[in-house]
């Protein structure tokens, strides 16, 4: 039997045009009911799920509206990393960003998954 694992790292590289997106946030809030502590690593497209106001519109039926599981995943206390060169490439600031979310390289999610995590990807 593997060892249990306490932590979650999940990897998302899709925006708000993908349903994946919702998907993703609704396994991270989910994992947290769990008692897991949970990492969202933004790269690529998803980084534009944080832009202020760039998901206020979106909602995929049956799951919560977008905007909705981004804030309750902050709220319970998940860590939502944005990749510093997506987020670069982009043109963004730190200020373009929602509030709870760290630009960083991929180093800390490196940490978590060497300490153990476990891995999800979308």
């Amino acid at each position: 039997m593997a060892n249990p694992t306490e932590e979650l790292v999940i990897l998302m590289t899709h925006g708000a045009d993908h349903e994946l997106s919702s998907v993703a946030f609704t396994i991270a809030n989910g994992g947290m009911t769990a008692g897991l502590k949970v990492s969202v690593f933004l790269t690529s497209a998803a980084v534009d799920l944080v832009r202020k106001r760039a998901v206020d519109m979106t909602h995929v039926e049956p799951l919560e509206p977008l905007p909705s599981l981004i804030s309750d995943f902050l709220e319970r206390g998940g860590t939502l990393w944005a990749c510093t060169p997506c987020v670069k490439a982009r043109g963004y600031t730190e200020e373009d960003l929602i509030d709870g979310v760290i630009v960083t390289g991929a180093s800390p999610m490196h940490e978590r998954i060497k300490a153990g995590a476990a891995t999800l990807s979308f």
